[in-house]
């Protein structure tokens, strides 16, 4: 990352890595909640083996008031030093696992297609880690160890975690995300905007029906709706600045029942992506605007349901620097690539909205594998490596926060 400075392994000499039977114990985790996934506000069994083993370890993990999720604290915090945050998201999808492996998701139609087991897996380490560090007096200050529920569940889980008071005593956060398209052992940085916001966009559209002989007569809404489809996209990109990004996608389309009836009822619903914080508070009176200018041009009563969904992640430049100094005191500059905005929508971005935070993106794909194993799909799997390079990212960012901050 060109614009962050450099710090090459071997300048200082940091404590903190995994031992190789933890190594093995955190993939033996992994593979267990892989086996084991639930959905977003159902993480009772994720959330007792998280606490089980944080309590094995002397920590004292609190429940968060939903039942599912917890945050740990290790070290005794300060209030002359807000602690820094590792956060994790625990749900998962429900998507069915379709992989071959001995440890393929155990439940119907729920999977880990978004690599949250391995979020989890690396936090957890990382707090063993650090727990062991404060044991010896090597631990330079508090750490907050945040295991979210519900990232999945628009608006996410993440609000109802700050609501219940998780960045008390907090003044930065860091989290990752894993990313297919970067090797195993290496992270992704990026400065600024990182992810989309993504909302969600349910329209109805009504009007009388009639025979498919006499369209003059009625309100042709399957016309209607295809045309609410095609146009408002095309429409919004002529009111907004290119460079924001402002995406309607639909994911569904439904009218109709025979095909010599003209329905009187339709349904569209999809998705809202927009790359900026000033658009994305604008987006839902544009929407609607363009929604009831092209209903009203073919006669048809609109209904729109625009939900908010999540900001942009926007990684703070200095949190970043911290990562990206974290990572090449570990492993090199050249374990460090630069990364574009995704599309994709993450609720991280709630706590940014109270604190300075960044989140990296995760190698998980082998060394030389040319198969595409995307985000969201049944047969998405990781290398393992990836989970010590996590941990040995948190680690040393906690231990490198410690030069960069009175």
């Amino acid at each position: 990352m060109n614009q962050l400075k450099s710090r090459e392994p071997g300048s200082v000499t940091l404590p903190g890595t995994l031992s190789e039977p933890l190594r093995a114990e955190l993939s033996a985790f992994r593979r267990d909640l892989h086996m084991h996934p639930e959905l977003g506000n159902q993480e009772f069994r994720t959330t007792a083996v998280l606490k089980a083993r944080l309590e094995a370890a002397g920590l004292a993990p609190k429940v968060l008031p939903g039942g599912t999720g917890l945050i740990c604290d290790i070290g005794t915090p300060d209030v002359r030093r807000p602690m820094l945050a590792i956060r994790a998201d625990l749900d998962a999808l429900p998507i069915p696992d379709v992989k071959t492996v001995a440890y393929r998701s155990t439940v119907a139609n729920r999977a880990h297609a978004c690599g949250h087991d391995v979020h989890t897996t690396t936090v957890l380490g990382a707090g063993l880690v650090l727990a062991d560090l404060h044991r010896q007096g090597l631990l330079p200050h508090a750490v907050r160890l945040l295991f979210q529920p519900a990232e999945e569940v628009l608006p996410g889980g993440a609000a109802d975690a700050v609501a219940a008071g998780v960045l008390d005593g907090v003044g930065r956060i860091i989290a990752l995300h894993c990313d297919p398209r970067v090797d195993a052992g290496k992270i992704g940085l990026r400065a600024g905007p990182i992810t989309s916001a993504c909302d969600r966009l349910e329209v109805t559209l009504d009007g009388p029906g009639g025979h498919t002989a006499r369209p003059h007569l009625t309100t042709d809404l399957v016309t209607a709706a295809a045309r609410v489809a095609t146009d408002v996209p095309a429409v919004l990109a002529r009111r907004v600045d290119a460079r924001s990004g402002l995406s309607v996608t639909w994911g569904r389309i439904e009218s109709g029942h025979a095909p010599n009836v003209i329905p009187q009822h339709a349904e569209l619903s999809g998705t809202v992506r927009c790359l900026d914080l000033p658009t994305w508070r604008e987006a839902p009176d544009l929407v609607h605007a363009a929604i009831d200018e092209i209903a009203t041009l073919h006669r048809a009563k609109s209904t729109v349901n625009y939900v908010r969904g999540v900001p942009p992640v926007v990684n703070d430049p200095a949190v970043t620097e911290l990562l990206h100094d974290a990572m090449a005191a570990r492993r090199g500059t050249h374990a460090i690539e630069d990364t574009e905005q995704s599309l994709g929508g993450e609720d991280f971005s709630w706590y940014l909205e109270h604190v300075p935070g960044a989140m990296a993106r995760l190698g998980v794909r082998t060394p030389g594998d040319t198969r595409v194993r995307d985000l969201h799909a049944g047969d998405f799997d990781v290398d393992e490596r990836c989970i010590e390079t996590a941990v040995e990212l948190f680690t040393a960012a906690v231990l490198t926060d410690a030069d960069t901050r009175p």
